[in-house]
C-alpha cells in the first residue's frame, strides 16, 4: 500500500495481506495466488478486493484505518477473475470477468451485493461484452455526470495490451463503445520507438481539483531490440482529458510516454513507474532499514523466528525448503525496480547454504552462495533455467578466512557475480536478464533479490549472519 500528496512521489505504509488466514498461499507457485488487486473508498471504510487465483475465488478485506490491519476477507460467489466494487445510493456492485454461457464469448458479469458479508443479493449477469479484444479483463465502473462507464483491459497483458472502455445511462447498461478504442495502449510502438509496453489494466482517479488520472500497468523492455522484461509489471500514471461530449482520451494521443507535459500549471510528470519502490529510494541498506522495513517480502509465508537484525545484521536460519520448491524457504526479498544495480554484501555462515538470489520463480533464478559440504567451505554461482540448473563455478575459501563478500553488478541485459573468499575478489560469471524475463521463464513476477539460508532439516539450529548490506539501484 502506497501513498502520495502529488501522485508523483510515493510512500510505502503497509500491506493488506499480512496474515495467513487472510490468505492461502501454501504450495502455490510464483504466478499463482493474488491477482490484480484493486482499492476502493466508501462510507469512511477502504476496501481492496482480489482474486486468488490458485483455488478460483474472489474476496475483500477491509480497513477503517488505512494505516493499520486489515480484515479478515470476505468472500463473494461469482466466477472470474480482477473483481472490482462500486458504490452508490447504498448499494454495492460487484463485477469480474467471465464467459457469457449463452454464446461462450468473454463479458464481465456483475451483481449487487451486501458489503457487510459479501452475500449476492441479485445473480450475476453479463454487463459488456468489450470491444472484441481477447482476454476481456479488470472492469471497473464510474459514475460521472449523467454517464456510467465501464473500463477493461484486453489484448492480454503481454504487448497487446490495453484499455476499452464504454458508457451507458445504466449501471448495468447497456453500453455504447468509445468510438476510439483503445483508449490506451502502446501494442503499435516497437522497442525503438518506446521500452514502455504492455499497458492495460487501468483505473481512474480524480485529484480533488477537478483533474483526471488514469493509473495503469506496464513493463519496460530491456532494450530497443531486446523484447523481454524481467523487473516485472509497473504502475504508470498518465493524466485524462475529457471532451465536451462527455468522452475521455488518455496518455499522449492514446499512449504511454516517458515524459508527459500536463495541462495543470505547466507541470512535467514524470511517468516513470514505482514498482516496490520506497519513497522514490531505489536503494537499499542496512543502514536504512532493518528486519521490520515495509520493502521485505517473503515467499508464501514469513516465519519470524528464523530472521534477526541486530547491530546493523540479518541472521537468518535455514529450513530444509529450497529456492526450487514451493514452499516457504528463509528468504528477505527487495524487489528489482531498475536495470543498473551493484549489490554489495558479506556472509558469514554455518548453514548448508546461503547466499544471494536473484529469484524470478522457483526454476528461473541466479544464487550466488556460501555452500558447506564435508568441512570444505566455498562459494558457488548456481544457475537455475527452467530444467537445465548448473554450477558454473566454485570458490574454495582461503584458509583461517570465515566471510565470504559478495558483489553483483548488473545492467539491462545481464548480471556480473563476484565473490571474494580470501585475499583476492574472483570473476564467478555472467548470466543473461532475459531468462529471468517473463518471456522465457513465463509468470507476471518480477526479479526479486534476496538474501536467503538454507538448511538440511528446518530444526538445524545453524546461522547465516549478513552485514555490509548496500544494494544501489540507479534510475536510467
Amino acid at each position: 500500500m502506497f501513498e502520495s500528496e502529488d501522485l508523483i512521489n510515493w510512500k510505502q505504509i503497509g500491506h493488506c495481506l499480512t496474515r495467513k488466514t487472510q490468505v492461502d498461499l501454501e504450495g502455490i507457485n510464483s504466478s499463482g495466488g493474488v491477482f490484480a488487486p484493486t482499492i476502493r473508498f466508501n462510507d469512511g471504510r477502504f476496501y481492496m478486493v482480489t482474486t486468488n487465483d490458485t483455488y478460483h475465488k474472489n474476496f475483500y478485506v477491509y480497513t477503517d484505518d488505512i494505516y493499520g490491519e486489515w480484515s479478515e476477507p470476505v468472500f463473494v460467489d461469482q466466477d472470474g477473475i480482477d473483481p472490482s466494487l462500486f458504490f452508490e445510493d447504498g448499494k454495492t456492485y460487484f463485477m469480474s470477468n467471465g464467459s457469457d454461457p449463452e454464446d461462450n464469448n468473454g463479458c464481465i458479469f456483475q451483481c449487487e451485493i451486501d458489503a457487510a458479508t459479501g452475500k449476492k443479493l441479485t445473480e450475476s449477469i453479463p454487463m459488456w461484452k468489450g470491444s472484441g479484444g481477447r482476454y476481456l479483463e479488470s472492469p471497473h465502473l464510474y459514475h460521472f455526470g449523467e454517464w456510467y462507464y465501464i473500463m477493461a483491459a484486453e489484448g492480454g497483458t503481454e504487448y497487446g495490451h490495453m484499455v476499452t472502455y464504454a458508457r451507458g445511462k445504466n449501471p448495468y447498461g447497456p453500453f455504447e463503445q468509445y468510438p476510439y478504442n483503445p483508449v490506451l495502449t502502446n501494442r503499435n510502438l516497437g522497442g525503438h520507438q518506446s521500452t514502455i509496453q504492455g499497458i492495460g489494466h487501468g483505473d481512474l482517479v480524480e485529484d480533488g481539483n477537478g483533474n483526471t488520472f488514469m493509473f495503469c500497468l506496464g513493463f519496460r523492455q530491456t532494450g530497443m531490440w531486446q523484447p523481454f522484461h524481467h523487473l516485472g509489471r509497473e504502475v504508470f500514471i498518465v493524466p485524462v482529458h475529457w471532451d465536451e461530449e462527455g468522452w475521455f482520451s488518455a496518455g499522449v494521443d492514446g499512449i504511454v510516454q516517458k515524459e508527459m507535459e500536463l495541462d495543470i500549471d505547466a507541470v512535467l510528470c514524470q511517468c516513470s513507474s514505482f514498482n516496490g519502490n520506497y519513497n522514490n529510494n531505489y536503494s537499499a541498506s542496512f543502514n536504512s532499514m532493518d528486519l521490520n522495513s515495509l520493502r521485505w517480502c517473503h515467499l508464501r509465508e514469513y516465519k519470524k523466528e528464523n530472521y534477526k537484525f541486530a547491530d546493523g545484521c540479518l541472521a537468518l536460519r535455514g529450513v530444509k525448503t529450497d529456492l526450487s520448491g514451493t514452499g516457504a524457504p528463509t528468504f528477505a526479498g527487495i524487489r528489482q525496480s531498475e536495470f543498473n544495480t551493484e549489490l554489495n554484501v558479506n556472509v558469514k555462515s554455518d548453514a548448508m547454504e546461503a547466499g544471494i538470489t536473484f529469484y524470478q520463480c522457483e526454476k528461473h533464478h541466479y544464487d550466488l552462495a556460501v555452500y558447506n559440504n564435508d568441512n570444505k567451505k566455498s562459494v558457488i554461482l548456481r544457475l537455475s533455467i527452467g530444467d537445465a540448473v548448473q554450477v558454473v563455478k566454485e570458490q574454495e575459501f582461503e584458509e583461517d578466512t570465515e566471510t565470504a563478500s559478495l558483489r553483483v553488478v548488473s545492467d539491462n541485459e545481464s548480471y556480473k557475480f563476484y565473490a571474494k573468499c580470501g585475499s583476492t575478489e574472483v570473476f564467478m560469471g555472467k548470466a543473461g536478464t532475459k531468462y529471468l524475463s517473463s518471456e522465457v521463464a513465463s509468470g507476471f513476477t518480477g526479479t526479486v533479490m534476496a538474501m536467503y539460508a538454507v538448511n538440511g532439516q528446518d530444526n538445524e539450529d545453524k546461522w547465516a549472519v549478513f552485514d555490509s548490506f548496500d544494494w544501489k539501484q540507479d534510475r536510467d
